[in-house]
């Protein structure tokens, strides 16, 4: 009988660096006992996990050095535990981050959704040597805003890592269950929608979008208009759509460069009202190079994201997020509560939030210079209001 599938599971954290676990241990120590409980864990008779720690593991081959063979695991790992202390680990040199550093920014760099992180006392670095080295790792894990679990011993660390496994292996079965029902673009819904024309799939796309949108919390439509709720403010969201692949020039131009008409919404920016933001669903995928030519210029963030590319300008505050294979209304909605889920992730809902609030008063500005005539009286603005441009 074949040897049954097992979830890679890695834990990382320093070795030697002591930890209250019913007596005074080592990070060692509470490592070996976490694996050790861990892999005695069974589904349907059994074993579910296979647990790697740098303590049991065998000695790479030549070629291969303890730094690249850990990070290799890290890549390897289904799931990754971080038992956090603050201190970044051991560098090869003294300008460089630490191992731990470097474990947990390759996890996130690649997978962000297999890294679950329990925050542990944090060691006094004051009279430490390698002190720079701790303060970047500290200054790195709080820039990422990441969730975290909090233990005061090694025991509740067990007790959470236990239970953060557990949400760990429900979460990606999720996940995986969501892409896997995603399937081929070549029935259902997605065929339905790759028979209409250009301008009802562009419509179907943007209407998926918007009640996307006005699903969230806190979120309000007004007619074509979505107002997001982030924090105080309330984010005018814009939807567009490109309803061919991107290298198409008839869907392409269905777009344009609609950051151009933002004035047309300066009525709209009102009080606590910021904006707006750009989300252009296309049909297929899309590529940096591709967002960057329709922005116009390149001197400006460009991200591939999970959802798609998202761009922000740092001049002029335009923000442009593109969501990728919008194929059907499954695919259209998920690919934009992975556009917000990448936003709380990485902490940009807050910079997306100031860059709005920038950019509406950028627009105001526009707005009044292009509505008053030479004798300081104001034409009738039009305010776009159903349009699906």
């Amino acid at each position: 009988m074949a040897e049954p599938t097992k979830i890679r599971v890695m834990i990382s954290s320093r070795c030697n660096d002591t930890v209250a676990l019913e007596r005074v241990a080592t990070f060692s120590d509470l490592r070996r006992r976490l694996k050790e409980e861990l892999e005695q864990e069974e589904l349907l008779d059994s074993r579910l996990f296979d647990v790697w720690i740098n303590e049991d593991a065998p000695a790479a081959e030549g070629s291969v050095d303890a730094w690249e063979e850990c990070l290799d695991q890290v890549r390897r790992a289904d799931i990754l535990i971080v038992l956090y202390n603050g201190n970044g680990g051991w560098a090869k040199q003294d300008g460089d981050v630490g191992i731990c550093h470097a474990e947990l920014a390759t996890a996130l760099n690649t997978a962000p959704a297999k890294v679950r992180i329990i925050r542990m006392p944090l060691n006094d670095i004051t009279k430490d040597p390698a002190k720079r080295r701790h303060e970047r790792f500290r200054q790195y894990v709080d820039t990422q805003a990441r969730f975290w679990a909090t233990a005061k011993d090694g025991l509740e660390a067990i007790r959470l890592a236990r239970e953060a496994l557990r949400e760990a292996v429900a979460d990606m079965v999720q996940l995986g269950g969501r892409e896997a029902r995603k399937g081929k673009f070549w029935s259902g819904d997605a065929l339905d929608w790759s028979r209409l024309d250009f301008e009802h799939r562009r419509d179907a796309i943007i209407n998926t979008m918007r009640d996307a949108l006005g699903s969230r919390g806190g979120s309000v439509r007004k007619d074509a208009n979505v107002f997001l709720q982030m924090g105080t403010s309330s984010v005018l969201a814009a939807c567009h759509a490109v309803p061919a692949a991107m290298g198409v020039a008839a869907a392409r131009e269905m777009v344009g460069q609609p950051f151009l008409r933002d004035y047309e919404y300066a009525d709209l920016l009102q009080k606590s009202v910021v904006g707006p933001v750009h989300f252009v669903g296309c049909h297929r995928s899309v590529t940096e190079a591709q967002a960057m030519r329709l922005l116009g210029f390149p001197d400006a963030t460009i991200v591939t994201a999970p959802f798609g590319v998202y761009v922000a300008d740092n001049i002029q505050r335009i923000q442009l997020l593109f969501l990728a294979n919008c194929r059907d209304e499954t695919t259209t909605r998920h690919a934009m509560q992975r556009a917000f889920e990448w936003l709380e992730q990485t902490g940009e809902d807050i910079r997306l939030r100031d860059n709005a609030d920038a950019r509406a008063r950028i627009v105001k500005a526009i707005a009044a210079e292009l509505y008053t005539t030479d004798t300081g009286e104001t034409k009738k603005r039009a305010i776009r209001s159903g349009s699906t441009r």
